[in-house]
């Protein structure tokens, strides 16, 4: 083995926030698994998805570049990815690898994989049951995992964990594991708002339980399907010890976005450029390559793993220019942090963009929104880091300021890459046909999600 470069098992796990995992701090308890992991590995403290959501948050990870060379910026995506893009498993069939995805056809970024598999991921109601997505997966990639690791060949498995996307359904006892009160209780307001938003509150009421009225019941339902998850990756971690191959794998847990939860009205999904959305977790573990138990403060960007993952091994693919950077030199100490400043979009159920600073976040709409926020936003991060106080109206010369260097940056990257920006040009960005919405009352009720099935259908909309 000694000649013989790394296996890299990739955990893609589908909206999790990292603020929701006690390896960041969390007061509940949600992944001591992946806590231990984290013990015997690198963790990034404040790692972003600027481009929201999965479509565009897959594509950054898998191909180390940002929205402007891939163009991927929307849900509702056509096409292929740019066939000048090269995706992670294209670039280390070159260096030797075979690679396998499961649970993950129906993205732009998933091209290049030499092998697919499928696994039931879920997308029931309360009617039809509690869901173990992740044990499900395990049942597809335990096996497929040690064929490759009977190979002559080093490996990319990427798994698409579905857990804690929606619906929120953990299997028992997760489901009551951080929630002991009455869900059904007539005294309590805390879901009125959500049952109120009609573009989302057929979906929701699908996998809540009848009568509902307890927000924070549907939040311990999420932090349900984390520890679940986290549970359930405990098994693909022993698999990789009782195969002997832990230490010559790499392995990488994350996330292609957050989760909005009840913050900011947006509902339990993964929309606005809200930190909850844009924070998520990177944790690398090498034994003996890469540190165990440091934790790296700086900022990291979602398109900086691929090039991480390749100038960790030593694979320079030829004529491919990266707009990530390895994190090499921040897990060493010789590179303090990525850059501080970046642009940020959102392109699921809002199309806007913003900048974001270490001190200020500014959200710009591109079009009226169907939650009727304000066309532009201006939160203090240092003082707001919640983002609920406004300043856009009260502090008009750091929005001119912020956003100045945002276009400045857009106008960059056209002139770099000789393409447009993609949030100008998707048209019918979130599916349909219907093109920018004219006013927040058209959107409210033009978009709709009726029942899981639906989700579903969305998520595969840019199927090939």
């Amino acid at each position: 083995m000694a000649n013989k470069l790394p296996n890299i098992l990739f955990l893609g796990i589908d909206s999790l926030r990292a603020d929701h995992m006690s390896a960041y701090g969390y007061h509940r308890l949600t992944t001591p698994h992946i806590d231990r992991f984290a013990q015997g590995a690198t963790l990034f403290e404040r790692h972003y998805s600027p481009h929201i959501p999965t479509t565009s948050g897959y594509s950054n990870m898998l191909t180390g570049m940002d929205v402007f060379s891939t163009q991927v910026v929307a849900l509702a995506h056509k096409g292929p990815l740019r066939p000048e893009i090269r995706t992670l498993p294209e670039m280390l069939r070159d260096a030797g690898y075979t690679s396998t995805c499961i649970g993950f056809t129906h993205n732009a970024a998933s091209r290049g994989f030499d092998k697919y598999l499928e696994f039931d991921a879920g997308w029931k109601t309360w009617d039809q049951g509690r869901m173990p997505k992740a044990q499900n997966l395990n049942e597809v990639a335990i096996p497929e995992l040690e064929r490759l690791a009977q190979g002559d060949q080093p490996f990319l498995l990427f798994l698409r964990h579905m857990d804690p996307h929606t619906p929120y359904l953990p299997p028992a006892p997760f489901e009551r594991m951080f929630y002991h009160g009455n869900e059904t209780d007539p005294n309590n307001d805390s879901l009125d708002k959500v049952m109120a938003f009609e573009p989302f509150r057929d979906y929701i009421a699908s996998w809540l339980p009848p009568g509902c009225t307890d927000a924070e019941y549907a939040i311990a339902q999420y932090d349900g399907e984390v520890a679940y998850m986290d549970a359930a990756i405990q098994t693909l971690f022993t698999a990789v010890e009782r195969l002997g191959i832990a230490d010559d794998t790499i392995i990488v847990v994350t996330s292609d976005h957050g989760e909005t939860l009840n913050d900011h009205d947006c509902y339990f999904d993964h929309h606005g450029l809200y930190d909850p959305t844009l924070v998520i977790p990177l944790i690398i573990r090498w034994p003996g390559k890469i540190p165990a138990g440091r934790r790296i403060k700086g900022i990291t960007r979602q398109y900086d793993t691929t090039p991480t993952l390749l100038d960790l091994i030593g694979v320079k693919p030829e004529g491919v220019q990266f707009d990530g950077q390895s994190l090499l030199p921040m897990i060493d100490g010789t590179v303090a942090s990525q850059k501080p400043e970046i642009y940020l979009t959102e392109c699921t159920w809002m199309r806007k963009h913003g900048w974001r600073t270490p001190e200020w976040k500014l959200i710009v709409a591109l079009e009226p929104d169907f939650h009727y926020k304000p066309p532009v936003e201006l939160y203090n991060l240092l003082e707001d880091p919640t983002e609920y106080n406004n300043l856009a109206d009260s502090e008009p010369e750091v929005v001119a300021f912020l956003r100045a260097r945002m276009e400045a940056w857009i106008e960059k990257r056209k002139a770099e890459t000789g393409l447009p920006n993609p949030i100008d040009t998707q048209g019918a960005w979130w599916s349909g046909t219907h093109g920018p919405f004219s006013s927040s009352d058209e959107a409210y009720h033009t978009m709709h999600i009726g029942d899981p099935g639906q989700a579903q259908r969305l998520q595969a909309r840019n199927k090939q």
